[in-house]
């Protein structure tokens, strides 16, 4: 029997208005077209949600009156009660888990309940695991979320992120990847490409191994964006991307096959992998914020998935109102430790036989982003792995670079001391230098570009950018290096309501973003500012005057300031930066997941249509500049 792409269906759509209805604990709904009737658990930290249909012999649950805490459902057929907290049955216990939906915020605030169908693909075609020899599955880790696989005769690469930054100039590598990396990469049969952020995507690593092998097969999924929508601009020449299907079993060899599956929050852009040699499976869940929508094959050969926390800019790059240096890093403690928490637990449930966290090894280590660093706090490997084994029998790898795990040997005999083999004494783990200047000349180069000589480049780029309609207006003031106001930097607003540019902020009703720019990252906790990260809440605002300055076209040196009043909110932005993302047509994650921002708002409104747009929605193509230089000419 062939596999069938795996697809979504949604089932039920709440609107705002029934979103804010929704009380603490269950609520049972309907979608009245079809008569189909679903349970939502909702607390402060999580919403779940599965159909109103018992498992045993789909019979309808009813609230649970013996229940005191409010968490479980009671069947009118038998009797079994379901922990909808859990989608575990309480009744007959340890008997089963309830399938769970799929539950999507979507762009109104209302709720989405899908169904992935097949649920669990990966059961398609079972193969019962095979004997491996030692040296037959080995995993060595390069550096952040890549990880070189020998399976058989095979090698497999996931996310090749091996030199340079990560968005624009935020991110750095924390580890020093192995000397022979690149001959690594060289010898790859495939790659595997999570999704479209540059931690993953590194265009400046595949440049290099592009050079000797252009057609080193790449396989990504079918996102909603493509991953690599931005090749041809790009100029890495790679001419065998492959992109398949969700859900289906993409074979190799007669050993060997993978499938790669959607993220259940961002389906748009995120994706993890589950790869099969003889039977024995490994997931690497990567970013995704709920793999397949929570479903995941249980009791894995290894698991790996990320753990650091800090892949935002929210709270650090935030200030003003609630947001002081105290605020901000209790946020953060509660934040990671919530992190934590959930992983340990996410394993417990899935009980894998050997689980590894990687994919947060990443630095701020530009000078300029000294208070980020100071700031944004991550997780310890180490601190997630004690916690693990304190409550499971998972075994768990902390890995360092060029470290290699021998599959075969840890199946057999877990304290077998080969099978961990650590890099040689003396090996360089840690990166004390990085290659800043190559990268940044890059950055700088937008600066002084010929497009921004013409103020008609802001109605040009927005126009091509496509987001209007929405009540929002946008002041944004171009800034230098330390976030301090460039003389003759451009100062303008955006309507989007109608997508106008006037002299002066609206007198209707109107949330509210302005740009500018105001103290340098490494200033006292009162002036300083920060940013947000695509899809995570956002921030408050100091207090800024009622009116703006008269509105006035004026050229700048180093930074955008977006200030969104949503009431009041302001967005600080580097100039080389914005510059480059808008002459490139490049989506803001480059300023907002790299620190590249600065914002204050008050009230604390996230702004998700705006966001998301220009995050993950902005066209395919870049602006016609040499069309709008020849009509500005």
């Amino acid at each position: 029997m062939g596999s069938i792409e795996q697809t979504t269906e949604i089932l039920l759509c709440l609107s705002p208005a029934e979103v804010a209805n929704l009380k603490e604990g269950i609520n049972f709904v309907r979608n009245k077209s079809t008569g189909k009737d679903y349970i939502l658990y909702k607390s402060k930290s999580h919403l779940r949600a599965c159909k109103n249909m018992c498992k045993h012999q789909g019979g309808l649950f009813i609230k649970d009156i013996e229940d005191l805490d409010g968490r479980s459902v009671r069947c009118t057929k038998h009797n079994w009660k379901l922990d909808v907290s859990t989608m575990k049955y309480i009744n007959p216990p340890g008997s089963f888990c309830q399938d769970e939906l799929v539950v999507e915020k979507n762009e109104e605030n209302g709720l989405l309940f899908l169904e992935l169908n097949p649920p669990n693909p990966w059961d398609s075609e079972p193969r019962s695991p095979e004997d491996l020899a030692f040296g037959e599955v080995q995993i060595t880790y390069l550096t952040h979320a890549c990880m070189d696989l020998r399976l058989g005769d095979k090698r497999m690469v996931f996310d090749p992120w091996l030199i340079g930054p990560a968005f624009a100039r935020g991110w750095w590598l924390l580890h020093e990847p192995p000397s022979d990396w690149l001959e690594r990469l060289y010898q790859a049969d495939l790659i595997y490409i999570s999704h479209m952020h540059s931690d993953h995507l590194s265009y400046p690593t595949l440049k290099k191994v592009a050079g000797r092998r252009p057609d080193i097969p790449i396989y990504v999924g079918n996102t909603e964006r493509p991953v690599f929508w931005n090749l041809k601009r790009s100029g890495v020449q790679l001419t065998n991307i492959n992109v398949v299907p969700f859900g289906i079993w993409q074979q190799v060899d007669k050993n060997l096959r993978f499938m790669i599956l959607m993220d259940g929050v961002h389906p748009e852009m995120d994706t993890c992998i589950i790869v099969e040699y003889k039977g024995h499976k490994i997931l690497n869940t990567v970013d995704c914020t709920r793999p397949n929508g929570g479903r995941l094959p249980m009791k894995v050969d290894l698991m790996m998935s990320d753990f650091a926390g800090g892949a935002s800019g929210f709270p650090m790059t935030f200030s003003g109102g609630k947001f002081t240096e105290e605020w901000k890093a209790q946020f953060i403690k509660t934040e990671r430790k919530k992190l934590l928490n959930y992983k340990a637990r996410l394993v417990k449930d899935l009980q894998p036989r050997i689980y590894c966290p990687f994919a947060g090894y990443f630095v701020e280590s530009h000078p300029s982003d000294k208070y980020i660093k100071e700031t944004n706090i991550k997780n310890d490997p180490n601190e997630l792995n004690n916690l693990i084994k304190k409550n499971s029998d998972v075994l768990t790898w902390t890995p360092r670079p060029g470290a290699t795990l021998d599959l075969g040997r840890m199946l057999k005999d877990p304290t077998d001391r080969k099978g961990i083999i650590e890099p040689p004494e003396g090996t360089k783990i840690y990166k004390d230098s990085w290659d800043f200047g190559p990268y940044l000349r890059i950055l700088n180069a937008a600066v002084g570009d010929e497009i921004f000589r013409h103020s008609c480049w802001i109605k040009e780029y927005f126009t091509w950018a496509g987001f209007k309609d929405y009540n929002l207006v946008v002041r944004m003031i171009e800034t230098d290096e330390d976030f301090n106001p460039f003389p003759g930097g451009y100062d303008y607003l955006v309507d989007f309501l109608d997508l106008s540019f006037p002299k002066e902020r609206p007198s209707r009703e109107h949330p509210y973003e302005e740009g500018s720019v105001l103290n340098p990252p490494n200033t006292s906790a009162s002036t300083a500012s920060p940013t947000p990260k695509i899809h995570r809440s956002c921030p408050d605002l100091a207090q800024l005057p009622p009116t703006l300055p008269s509105f006035r076209f004026t050229r700048v040196n180093h930074l955008l300031d977006i200030i969104t009043w949503i009431s009041k909110s302001l967005i600080r932005s580097r100039v080389d930066v914005i510059r480059h993302v808008v002459k490139h047509g490049l989506l803001w994650d480059d300023l907002y997941i790299g620190f590249q921002t600065r914002l204050q708002r008050d009230p604390d409104v996230y702004h998700h249509l705006f966001w998301n747009h220009f995050q993950i929605k902005l066209p395919l193509t870049p602006p016609n500049w040499k069309s709008f230089l020849m009509y500005c000419g």
